[in-house]
């Protein structure tokens, strides 16, 4: 069981927001919110960064952050916590095991990731002879 104090997160308020939204979104069966308070708290944060209405399909209740300030993932965060205090919920808990991702990156990414391989080279894999092989594409 995984747990979140809304109170202490123990995360910038940027995380805080979109892993509580994305709980909201998900159909998590094992989570400590009622579906009606999850699409409330999704709705509203939705209404702060956009003007028209949250789509209904579930894949179109995503939220994209980048645009926005500090002060609106702020709000959004405030209005999590509101939302969650007045229905009595101060840890969210769900039981869901960490998935493995979808895909390894998006292709946008690969340039920086192959720049990090370069800048932090893995260390080189130990063979069971005893040999090491060089993990990095040169």
């Amino acid at each position: 069981m995984q747990t979140l104090d809304i109170h202490r997160p123990e995360m910038p308020d940027l995380q805080f927001v979109l892993l509580v939204t994305a709980l909201c979104t998900s159909r998590l069966t094992a989570l400590n919110i009622p579906v009606t308070l999850r699409a409330t708290i999704f709705n509203r944060c939705w209404t702060l960064i956009h003007e028209n209405p949250p789509p209904q399909r579930p894949e179109e209740r995503v939220l994209d952050l980048r645009p926005w300030t500090e002060l609106t993932v702020e709000a959004m965060g405030e209005t999590i916590r509101v939302a969650l205090m007045d229905a009595g919920i101060k840890i969210l808990a769900w039981d869901h095991a960490p998935s493995e991702p979808t895909r390894i990156s998006t292709p946008e990414a690969k340039p920086l990731i192959e720049r990090f391989a370069q800048l932090y080279p893995q260390p080189p894999e130990e063979t069971d002879s005893g040999h090491t092989v060089d993990t990095v594409p040169h």
